[in-house]
């Protein structure tokens, strides 16, 4: 059952958790043909992709955006299964260009769920990939799917509106549809406009590590190969039990901004030193996952801690300069906020 031929389509496979996605179904499902929808934005590129991946006959892509209705309905049509992760995913950005936000996570999201309505028929199941930022700073701990929707940045409104938009859709259209809120995830080929990627890159060049506020702020960080793990074992699960669920994806652990910098210099052997500015606008202050639901359901737990996690991607980033050296020049840039504050990536 798990291995027969099947076509699986995942748009913003190009980007970070999506080319891991992609690489994990490639490795796990040698029967299923992957087809990927991605607009090759600055966060997304094929490189992310490995290069056994691209040349494979299993392995198909198309450069296209997720707005374009016919394209994207074309690509649902001839799916078994559809993921859907293309989204602009970063919440300083949200800050000052949140137009873009809302037109691709909200508007994008529509026109794919709207294309899985027309073909649900044929269709096993859509999965679709929301956020723990829906949740916003934690009011109860640790956070279940049941938390309250307190969403504090463009960023994470646009993502909630597109997740309550797929749960409209199961219960209004009866669509085979899951929503999966993955808490912060980290690993290679990681956007270095991220914080783990940031701190590494800057540590690696003896650079400050920049902290918004006090750095007291904490997430839950779940290694990208374990979240693969998860979203790969929904798809799988006897349906009866996973359509039209929500599934948190987290270790129920949480590490503070501060904790990081102050591991990747120690993994480092850096002499980086640790500068704070002000903090961020709409910055929670605290998450931490109850992921018991997702355990119980599939039987899935993460497999790699946050220091052993953090060292393999490490030497990751310490083994492939020619990766991030194009973006070197984000380590160095303020941005502005709409009201001409500037603030540091």
């Amino acid at each position: 059952m798990k291995n027969r031929e099947k076509t699986i389509l995942i748009t913003g496979g190009a980007g970070f958790i999506g080319s891991h996605f992609v690489e994990y179904v490639f490795n796990h499902h040698p029967n299923w043909k992957i087809v990927v929808l991605d607009a090759l934005t600055y966060a997304g590129h094929l490189r992310n992709i490995p290069e056994h991946v691209l040349k494979s006959k299993r392995f198909e892509f198309w450069y296209g955006n997720i707005a374009d209705r016919a394209l994207v309905f074309e690509l649902v049509k001839n799916a078994d299964i559809v993921v859907h992760m293309a989204a602009e995913s970063h919440v300083a950005r949200s800050l000052f260009d949140d137009l873009k936000f809302f037109e691709t996570d909200v508007l994008g999201t529509q026109s794919v769920a709207s294309a899985v309505v027309k073909c649900k028929d044929n269709l096993e199941v859509f999965v679709h990939i929301s956020t723990s930022e829906v949740y916003g700073t934690a009011v109860e701990v640790p956070m279940s799917e049941m938390h309250p929707l307190n969403p504090t940045t463009p960023y994470a409104s646009a993502k909630c509106a597109a997740d309550r938009l797929v749960y409209s859709y199961i219960i209004t259209y009866e669509i085979p549809g899951i929503i999966l809120r993955p808490f912060n995830n980290y690993g290679p080929r990681q956007h270095l406009e991220k914080v783990i990627p940031r701190f590494i890159v800057r540590a690696l060049k003896n650079k400050p590590l920049i902290i918004h506020g006090t750095g007291e702020n904490t997430r839950d960080w779940t290694f990208v190969t374990d979240c693969c793990e998860a979203i790969d074992g929904v798809i799988n699960a006897p349906k009866e039990k996973v359509i039209g669920q929500i599934f948190n994806i987290g270790t129920g652990k949480e590490v503070s901004i501060k904790e990081i910098a102050q591991f990747v210099k120690k993994f480092t052997d850096s002499s980086s030193p640790i500068q704070h500015i002000s903090d961020r606008p709409g910055q929670v202050k605290r998450h931490i996952s109850n992921n018991q639901k997702i355990q119980n359901i599939i039987n899935w737990q993460p497999c790699i801690s946050f220091e052993e996690g953090l060292k393999k991607t490490i030497e990751w980033y310490k083994k492939h300069p020619e990766w991030w050296e194009d973006m070197d020049w984000m380590l160095n840039l303020p941005y502005k906020t709409w009201n001409g504050h500037d603030f540091w990536l």
